[in-house]
């Protein structure tokens, strides 16, 4: 029994979200003990879908010719679509019948958060939809004071420099021109903003925005995750203020690393990350600038270590079990074999 992660499109989406989900999916199988493929073979009993490009349809149509399942993970949303490339706010009731159709291949859909689970419910998807993280890396992702010196060496910052970053496509859904303004209201503050975007998808205005950017700010580009967990140790806050998500695999890695987050107060957070005691929320600029300030100041309470028990709660092995669960609620892998009477009255009687 095998789960092939079906990898076409992961050289386009590689450095974006849905690609660092990939390769969580087969950690997490690997940590749980369920064996992945990258092929099809006699074993193989389902297929994992992540992107909605058209080699991904031709895919799930070839797992139904053979018997197999398809798991489709809803990552992308009309909703999230939108405020990101050329043309996506004119493209984004296209791009929804799009994935609906997409999505509708699977017999299983499933999807980072509730939120996104009633999003896609809403498109009228009558295939059962699971929310489940897309997972963390913790053992990776953690609070390191080696890798703080690190990162404060590589950009030549001294230990009593201040710095805040942000990871994420230069769009403006991520919310890019409020931390440009941001760091134009902190002009002593460090502003770093870690990803890279295809200039040629960029709208002008965002290009006019990096290119008049507050001389306080740096665009390190794409690096790797290595360099990355550097940054979210160094720095003093993880600010993100995207508009959109369907999760935030860069939140969840931030709070493993135990840096303080501030966050667009937006739904996708409700229900597992709370304003004051895991994180800090803010609806616009001001607001950013107050919370911005408190952290860096020491002014507001410290909620690095309830933070990092939601990372914990996400890590992978747990993914990974949850996956297993879901597997077998959906009849991809066996049920569990029923407990010996001996075990089983023996388990009662403990408890």
């Amino acid at each position: 029994m095998r789960i092939y992660i079906y990898g076409g499109g992961e050289r386009l989406v590689g450095r974006s979200g849905v690609g660092q989900a990939i390769r969580h999916q087969r950690e997490c199988l690997r940590r749980s003990g369920v064996p992945t493929t990258d092929r099809w073979t006699r074993d193989t009993t389902a297929i994992h879908v992540n992107t909605v490009l058209p080699d991904s349809v031709l895919a799930a149509l070839g797992a139904r010719l053979r018997g197999r399942k398809v798991v489709w993970y809803g990552h992308s949303t009309m909703e999230d679509f939108k405020r990101s490339f050329r043309g996506s706010d004119l493209l984004a009731p296209l791009f929804r019948r799009w994935i609906t159709f997409c999505y509708g291949l699977g017999d299983v859909v499933l999807t980072p958060t509730e939120y996104s689970r009633t999003l896609l419910e809403s498109y009228g998807i009558h295939k059962p939809v699971y929310s489940i993280s897309n997972g963390v890396d913790t053992d990776f992702f953690a609070p390191d004071p080696e890798k703080r010196k690190a990162f404060r060496r590589r950009y030549g910052l001294a230990e009593e420099e201040q710095a805040v970053v942000s990871v994420g496509h230069t769009i403006a859904r991520k919310g890019l021109p409020e931390f440009l303004e941001l760091a134009q209201k902190l002009p002593k503050v460090r502003f770093f903003w870690f990803g890279w975007t295809d200039p040629r998808l960029i709208p002008q205005e965002i290009s006019q925005a990096m290119e008049n950017a507050p001389e306080n700010v740096v665009f390190p580009g794409y690096v790797e995750r290595e360099e990355l967990r550097e940054a979210y140790c160094g720095a003093d806050v993880f600010a993100f203020l995207s508009h959109e998500e369907t999760e935030g695999i860069v939140v969840l890695e931030a709070l493993a690393c135990g840096i303080p987050v501030l966050l667009r107060d937006i739904p996708v957070y409700s229900g597992w990350l709370e304003h004051g005691r895991n994180v800090y929320k803010a609806l616009n600029s001001d607001e950013f600038l107050q919370y911005v300030s408190g952290i860096l100041e020491k002014r507001l309470p410290d909620l690095t270590a309830e933070g990092r028990k939601v990372a914990e709660s996400r890590s992978l092995e747990k993914i990974g079990g949850q996956l297993r669960e879901i597997y077998r609620n959906e009849r991809i892998l066996p049920p569990l074999p029923a407990m010996p009477e001996s075990v089983r009255l023996g388990s009662q009687k403990a408890l």
